[in-house]
């Protein structure tokens, strides 16, 4: 802890020597250096432990006095105090901000239902097999279970408390299993629905729902890159993740499974098949037999489910105007622009008669054309399905007749496992976006949906009461107050560093560097990287975003790419020393032989996962921006 605590005053310090070198002396002090004073100054104050919110404000209003100072002290104060509450009543005017307590309330629910617990458990049955099965099912769990709740340091509590010691037990190494948890935790940042993509949002004026569809796919590929990174080093090095023995591979079999399995078959549907058909079914209730074996079968229903749907859309009629219906007159643009272009009324020839008008040939063909389109396709007549697919119909028929053949009764406990934990979850979590992506509720209308989704959950695994209810509602609301007072501050404090001209002048020393857009995005992130040491993901969108977003449409680059490029960078901001806050999160509930120095050293090669997938999405931006623009 003392190296950290070094490190930190390092840091603090050469923030304070910076300011005193280049700040210029009392008596040449100007506005603009004013207001690069003021931007060391926060970051200073906050690396102190004053509150991010008021120290925002407090620091406004005193910077914003000084900008103002020249037109005398009464009308000074009345600008300064007109400022905070117009900034005040603007950012609580805010539709954008609704949709916070909403999806803050949702995650308290969420995590209150006691659902980690089982969804931890059944995952890592599931992938029994699988190198590193214990941190992979650590990682899928605090993804799922940070994109339900978007609140990091409960999900690194919990997963430390419930995952920690059984990898630990099982003889993983401590580094990777700090390492996992933590970086799984903070997966709710990037992956929506995600708080900061809301408070960014509402930040750079960019869409929240194009933000959620365009982190939807970088979130999905940075967990698949942790799982991944996992398994390669279960592989290569089998004592930092041993496998684990068929004793803790085991599943109990209730009664009727190790009767049907004794008598029939150890094959799940053949054998409740035959239980329920054949006199073999002694002692074991019918309902009992066809409750399960509906639920084997819930995969092949599924699957009919969705191809019937495509099949009734892929040869559903074409709609009125396809079917070759045009307007009276030319019926084609190109008879129009050879009459416009002198090709209209011709002077007789004098052998032929009259000429026909140029361009009606073109009009004459258009129309056969159209005629045969006509008689092609009748407008209520259904159109032949594809051959994509039948193709899919057949490689998926043919996957689950192979998944039936080796779909054991252990398989069957496992899949009621996944059906009580992970399905209630994914299904509320695929609601919630599916309707926001696909323009059926605003965020804020989601949230909502969510909320009450939090609340049926919670209701079915019998946790809902009054005291659960009060806690969630109070937590927040604490937490809502913190975010939304944030942002006041922020507005406050952006307010005075333009008033002051700092904004101008960071514009003007970034453009006369006269970088290319690579090169500003580049130092955007490495400026963005290095900030989340000393601070917070809250306090750099809120302070330093304002900073770099004029400066976007200079160098003609997307905010929503950008925005993008900030989430997956910002998880640093909870990874890197020294104010790793999921470190200390995990440093809390971990046993006392678990040190600090192991969880930082654990979680570095998740940092630089997080650095490739940053160079992903610079080399393909398509990752990020190929679903907002199939949508939008």
């Amino acid at each position: 802890m003392r190296k950290e605590v070094w490190f930190g005053l390092s840091i603090l310090a050469s923030v304070i020597i910076a300011l005193v070198v280049f700040m210029p002396a009392p008596a040449d002090i100007t506005n603009g250096h004013l207001g690069l004073l003021m931007l060391g100054l926060i970051v200073v104050t906050i690396m102190l432990g004053f509150p991010t919110a008021f120290t925002l404000m407090g620091m406004g209003v005193m910077f914003t006095y000084l900008a103002y100072r020249n037109m005398g002290p009464q009308l000074a104060i009345q600008q300064t105090l007109d400022l905070m509450v117009l900034r005040a009543y603007s950012v609580m005017t805010s539709d954008v901000l609704i949709a916070v307590p909403l999806f803050i309330f949702m995650g308290y629910l969420v995590e209150r239902a006691n659902l980690i617990e089982r969804l931890f458990k059944s995952l890592h049955l599931a992938m029994a097999r699988v190198p590193g099965s214990l941190a992979v099912a650590t990682v899928i769990t605090c993804a799922v279970f940070a994109t339900a709740t978007g609140i990091v340091g409960a999900v690194v509590t919990l997963m430390g408390l419930l995952a920690l010691p059984a990898m630990l037990k099982a003889g993983y190494s401590v580094k990777l299993s700090a390492g996992a948890i933590t970086a799984g935790g903070c997966l709710g940042i990037m992956i929506p629905p995600s708080v900061l993509l809301i408070v960014y949002g509402a930040v750079a004026g960019v869409s929240v729902v194009k933000l959620y569809a365009g982190a939807f796919f970088p979130g999905i590929m940075l967990a698949l890159m942790y799982v991944l990174y996992i398994m390669i080093v279960a592989k290569i090095n089998p004592k930092a993740a041993p496998p684990l023995s068929v004793e803790e591979r085991r599943v109990t079999l209730p009664e009727f499974a190790e009767t049907v399995k004794r008598t029939i078959s150890n094959r799940a549907v053949p054998g409740l098949v035959g239980a329920i058909k054949g006199k073999r079914n002694a002692g074991v209730p019918m309902r009992t037999l066809v409750n399960n074996l509906f639920i084997a079968l819930l995969p092949a229903l599924a699957f009919v489910a969705i191809m019937g749907l495509s099949y009734k859309m892929v040869t559903a009629p074409l709609p009125q105007e396809a079917t070759g219906l045009v307007e009276m007159g030319f019926g084609s643009s190109s008879g129009f622009d050879s009459l416009s272009n002198g090709g209209g009324l011709q002077e007789p020839v004098a052998e032929g008669g009259l000429a026909e008008p140029a361009g009606t040939e073109a009009v004459a063909e258009t129309a056969s054309e159209q005629a045969e389109a006509k008689e092609a396709i009748a407008p209520n007549e259904s159109r032949p399905a594809p051959m994509a697919f039948w193709i899919m119909l057949a490689i998926g028929t043919l996957i689950f007749a192979i998944f039936y053949t080796i779909f054991t009764f252990a398989r069957l406990e496992i899949f009621k496992m996944l059906l009580s934990s992970f399905f209630p979850l994914a299904i509320m979590i695929l609601a919630v976006l599916g309707s926001i992506v696909f323009g059926l509720a605003t965020p804020s209308e989601a949230a909502a949906m969510g909320s009450f989704g939090g609340l049926l959950l919670a209701l079915a695994y019998r946790r809902l009461n009054i005291s659960m209810l009060r806690e969630s509602v109070y937590l927040a609301a604490k937490t809502s107050a913190m975010v939304c007072w944030l942002f006041v501050g922020s507005s406050i404090f952006s307010a005075a560093f333009a008033l002051l001209g700092g904004q101008e002048i960071i514009n003007t020393w970034v453009l006369g560097m006269d970088l290319t857009s690579m090169q500003f995005l580049i130092l955007a992130q490495v400026v963005i990287f290095l900030l989340g040491w000393p601070l917070e993901w809250t306090e750099i969108i809120v302070i330093f975003m304002p900073i770099f977003l004029p400066l976007l449409a200079h160098y003609q680059i997307d905010p929503l790419f950008f925005g993008l490029l900030v989430a997956l960078n910002l998880q640093t901001a909870f990874l890197s020393p020294p104010v790793a806050m999921s470190a200390f999160y995990l440093k809390g509930v971990s046993p006392p032989h678990v040190t600090l120095n192991q969880i930082f050293a654990g979680m570095l090669p998740f940092m630089g996962i997080q650095i490739i997938a940053i160079v992903l999405m610079y080399m393909f931006p398509a990752i990020g921006l190929w679903l907002p623009e199939v949508l939008y």
